[in-house]
């Protein structure tokens, strides 16, 4: 039988305050997991637990920044007393910055890939002495389809996530015998309140991704919902260092003929 219960297991969905990392945290939640998160200030955390409060979900929020290895040690190691050993990573937490590359600063550039790179080696490291000894761990890296394609001013981002699926797969090499999966989600065009704006009917962009992905519409976050408890779960025991794409089958389309 295949087992996808994530009961009596510890979840750390970073940035997971709104969004498809709310919605994946929500869906562990709802396959058993305990679910702990982190944002960057005490209001975020307070509109993240009232948001699972709503729907549910008793979750522990914690003011922690990703790119401060001496914090984020500090509130692991806090998690650890107050609620447990971490079984589960996703590192969600990320920031985009759209700056054709000639425009944007160094310092600009150097911002994204301290979130979005940095960041998840950070808490990977944090969480992997325990997950070691206790010989037992699931980290899942948000990687985005920037990880496989380029995009006009995305440069820096595109540059962040590539990285990060070489990241998932050096780590999956490293740690993959102490029991220990590390996988990468890899999302698509998913539908937020962020990308409202362009999905409006008749928008250049949203006609854009429909005609791109051969599902012919754009993903919600529920969409991640069920690869983050598979890869989070026994069911992807044998699976490491693999990057599953979430995109509609976007990556595997050359797109549509012109008429």
């Amino acid at each position: 039988m295949v087992d996808f219960s994530l009961e009596g297991k510890i979840a750390l969905v970073t940035g997971a305050t709104y969004g498809i990392g709310f919605a994946m945290a929500s869906a562990l939640a709802n396959a058993g997991a305990t679910i702990v998160f982190n944002d960057i200030n005490q209001e975020l955390i307070d509109k993240g637990i009232a948001a699972y409060k709503a729907d549910g979900i008793t979750a522990h929020g914690y003011v922690c920044d990703v790119t401060n290895e001496e914090q984020v040690n500090a509130t692991i190691a806090t998690i650890a007393k107050e609620v447990g050993e971490i079984d589960i990573l996703v590192n969600n937490a990320g920031i985009i910055k759209r700056i054709p590359a000639v425009d944007m600063t160094a310092a600009e550039f150097r911002q994204v890939i301290d979130i979005d790179l940095n960041g998840p080696f950070i808490v990977s490291k944090a969480v992997a002495p325990a997950m070691i000894r206790r010989r037992q761990g699931k980290i899942i890296n948000i990687c985005s389809m920037m990880s496989e394609l380029g995009r006009e001013t995305v440069s820096a981002y595109a540059a962040a996530k590539g990285g990060l699926k070489m990241l998932t797969k050096n780590l999956a090499a490293e740690w993959g015998e102490y029991n220990i999966q590390v996988n990468g989600l890899g999302p698509g065009y998913i539908a937020t309140p962020q990308t409202a704006p362009l999905r409006t009917e008749g928008h250049p962009f949203n006609d854009f991704i429909i005609a791109k992905t051969p599902a012919a519409r754009w993903g919600t976050p529920e969409d991640l919902a069920g690869p983050a408890v598979f890869l989070a779960s026994k069911a992807s025991d044998f699976i490491n260092g693999h990057i599953l794409y979430v995109d509609g089958g976007i990556l595997a389309y050359i797109g549509k003929q012109p008429k």
